[in-house]
């Protein structure tokens, strides 16, 4: 009898194995090199394997995109990944267990990458940030991770933040302290935010344009800071260094170039407004979850954003394999 459990667990440990073997090279190390064909993007682009990064993520369009910075010190967008997963709806994360994937402008430090993940390879948010924590908002542990399985955070392929990792470390190494992550409901286009004025979250998207104006019109890093409980942008480190998240605002304009943007987007929204129909507005989602309820798996189906060809447990199950990530069986097994 123990000859026979033996010989089936080794031919089951075999089976496992001649799975998961023709996917080995999708669990790499965290100290992994980049690919080649992703160090040859970087020198095309005039920039540097060490250089900074920065990390832009829409909701909407299941985007995630790596900027990285150039010798002039603006960014460049270097490649931009399909989110495998993400949870809730759109509009800000503001409660422990609720869910929701956070929007907002947060910070990663080198202690924010987990190379132990469960989930193969994991960078911490940041989240609550200083804004969150002034509105009373409440959360932890929200990642973008791997395993494509969303519970609050930005979830990836495995090959996919086999990069996002390797960037993000590689910019550390280079001497980068800290980069910051923008996360969106969507792409802030004056159509995008003329479908979206009914939503209860249009103010707060407001806000959170006036620093995707500032980025997208000087491609640098606007510094964040809070005041009033809420955001300003385009302020001197020392000055948002300074801030009471509850005090005062300081009265400093907009950059010219940021103004005349946000100026030019409004007076478009506008008229996009005034001749959308009603079936052109977006539709607001009525999914809730109750904290600390069990999820049913319709209930679980409904929030979850994710890709073609991954089961609700975040394993690959077939279909196309983008160029721009894959996924690992071996974590299937793990």
């Amino acid at each position: 009898m123990f000859v026979r459990r033996v010989v089936t667990a080794a031919i089951v440990a075999a089976s496992m194995f001649a799975v998961s073997a023709c996917q080995y090279d999708d669990l790499l190390p965290a100290n992994a090199p980049l690919p080649g064909d992703l160090v040859a993007a970087i020198s095309a682009k005039g920039m540097g394997i060490h250089s900074p990064i920065l990390v832009r993520l829409y909701k909407e369009e299941s985007d995630l995109e790596i900027w990285k910075q150039k010798t002039d010190g603006t960014y460049d967008l270097l490649k931009t990944y399909e989110i495998c997963a993400w949870s809730g709806k759109l509009g800000p994360k503001t409660r422990e267990g609720d869910r929701q994937a956070p929007e907002g402008f947060y910070t990663v430090t080198p202690s924010q990458l987990n190379p132990n993940s469960n989930y193969h390879l994991a960078i911490n948010i940041g989240y609550p940030n200083q804004y969150d924590r002034a509105n009373g908002r409440t959360g932890s542990s929200l990642m973008i991770h791997g395993s494509c399985n969303s519970s609050g955070c930005y979830a990836m392929d495995d090959a996919q933040v086999q990069e996002i990792y390797a960037l993000a470390r590689d910019s550390f190494e280079g001497g980068q302290r800290a980069f910051q992550i923008q996360a969106y409901p969507f792409r802030m286009t004056p159509k995008n935010m003329a479908r979206h004025r009914n939503s209860e979250h249009y103010a707060f998207w407001k806000m959170l344009k006036t620093g995707s104006d500032y980025f997208e019109t000087t491609h640098r890093a606007p510094n964040v800071g809070v005041c009033e409980r809420r955001y300003i942008f385009d302020q001197t480190a020392e000055t948002v260094a300074g801030l009471s998240a509850n005090g005062a605002c300081p009265q400093v304009p907009l950059a010219p170039q940021v103004a005349q943007k946000a100026a030019s987007d409004a007076a478009k929204e506008a008229e996009i407004a005034s001749s959308l129909s009603p079936s052109e507005l977006a539709e607001t989602s009525t999914f809730s979850y109750r904290t600390g309820q069990p999820i049913t798996p319709e209930a679980y189906a409904q929030e979850q954003h994710r890709r073609e060809g991954f089961d609700r447990l975040g394993n690959y199950v077939g279909g196309e394999k983008r160029s721009n990530g894959g996924a690992s069986f071996l974590s299937s097994f793990f």
